[in-house]
């Protein structure tokens, strides 16, 4: 008999939505047989919540960023925030232990905390039998995570993985497998096939530039430091769904001397990041396992607190990564890296050192197995 297995995420155009496609597709190309549904859990359980906490969340990113990194993984308030988040599981668990009831599932995969929480509570509450596994989308976990009832973790490092362990996780549920990415980022293409496909010179180093799915971060400044820079590169931006953003980049760089390739949301980044000699960024989680699954080094800017900034911390340590505090900074590291092919040689052995290019696949195997 097939397997079931359900998928829960909270909102399109995340990194978390990303993974959760990523290991679907993995599990299909395993096992064709098997029986997926993949859930935006917080728009299913509650759609008008769902919209106000995602504008309230940018808003705070976008106008008081210091407020977030307060807020995230602060012990003070995960402790104060308690009864709020029983009480939150508990208004949103009725719908979906329906979902689990209805859907029967072998295994669930979460790649959020917020169902990865619900569910456990359920699991624990209602004695449900399906397996429970929590899939990470940064490199360093919160405590937002933790659930004694989650069967399986998977973390993208052994960091993340000794964190839960002094949360009080057993070892033997942590499974260090990555990220989980598209499958086709583990493909090796010809470089030169795909900067021709672009109409990009062979013979010119290729900067891209990315503010992950929502555009996000100040890429405005960025296309403007890169059009002063004293370097003979090709840049490549990818506006994501930023209508606005991609609508101005469009008009600006029209009348640039350097080639400026602006793209909407694109399912080519793995072209792309094949293609290119740096990526500048926002070091979100898959973007990053991206970047590192395609061995190319990193310019961090503008990271979000909280998340992002641990993530940072990660990379750079690692040495697949540097972070541009500010637009000279950025000019100078572009200008350094760019000139001194063993500098980027070296992040870009770094990155291939630490990262998981198999890993939808490995967490599909994982899952298949429970």
């Amino acid at each position: 008999m097939a397997k079931k297995i359900l998928l829960l995420y909270i909102t399109i155009s995340s990194g978390h939505h990303k993974a959760s496609l990523a290991v679907e597709k993995a599990i299909k190309t395993l096992s064709p047989d098997t029986e997926t549904m993949s859930i935006n859990s917080f728009n299913y359980t509650n759609p008008i919540l769902e919209k106000i906490i995602n504008k309230t969340y940018m808003g705070i990113i976008r106008r008081t960023p210091e407020v977030w990194e307060y807020l995230y993984d602060n012990p003070k308030v995960v402790k104060n925030t308690q009864n709020l988040k029983a009480a939150m599981h508990k208004y949103n668990s009725k719908k979906m232990l329906s979902l689990v009831n209805d859907f029967k599932p072998d295994v669930i995969c979460a790649t959020q905390a917020f169902p990865c929480g619900i569910t456990a509570e359920i699991k624990k509450s209602f004695n449900v039998n399906a397996a429970l596994v929590g899939v990470l989308t940064d490199f360093y976990p919160h405590s937002y995570w933790v659930y004694d009832s989650v069967d399986r973790y998977v973390v993208a490092s052994e960091t993340a993985k000794q964190r839960l362990v002094n949360d009080g996780i057993p070892e033997n549920k942590i499974k260090i497998l990555g990220i989980p990415i598209d499958p086709k980022f583990s493909q090796v293409k010809s470089r030169d096939i795909i900067r021709e496909k672009f109409n990009l010179d062979k013979n010119k180093p290729v900067i891209l530039v990315m503010g992950g799915g929502q555009g996000l971060g100040p890429i405005k400044a960025i296309a403007h430091v890169l059009e002063k820079i004293p370097i003979d590169a090709q840049v490549v931006i990818v506006a994501g769904t930023n209508v606005k953003l991609y609508k101005y980049l469009i008009k600006k760089t029209a009348g640039y001397k350097k080639r400026f390739i602006i793209l909407e949301y694109s399912d080519a980044i793995d072209e792309l990041m094949q293609a290119a000699d740096v990526i500048v960024t926002k070091p979100g989680g898959i973007t990053a396992s991206e970047a590192l699954a395609k061995s190319l080094p990193i310019i961090i800017i503008n990271p979000i607190p909280g998340q992002e900034a641990k993530n940072s911390k990660f990379l750079i340590e690692s040495g697949a990564a540097v972070k541009a505090d500010n637009q000279h900074e950025l000019s100078v590291l572009l200008e350094s890296l760019l000139y001194t092919p063993l500098k980027l040689r070296a992040m870009s052995q770094a990155a291939n050192k630490i990262s998981k290019p198999n890993s939808s696949m490995d967490v599909a195997n994982m899952v298949l197995g429970l």
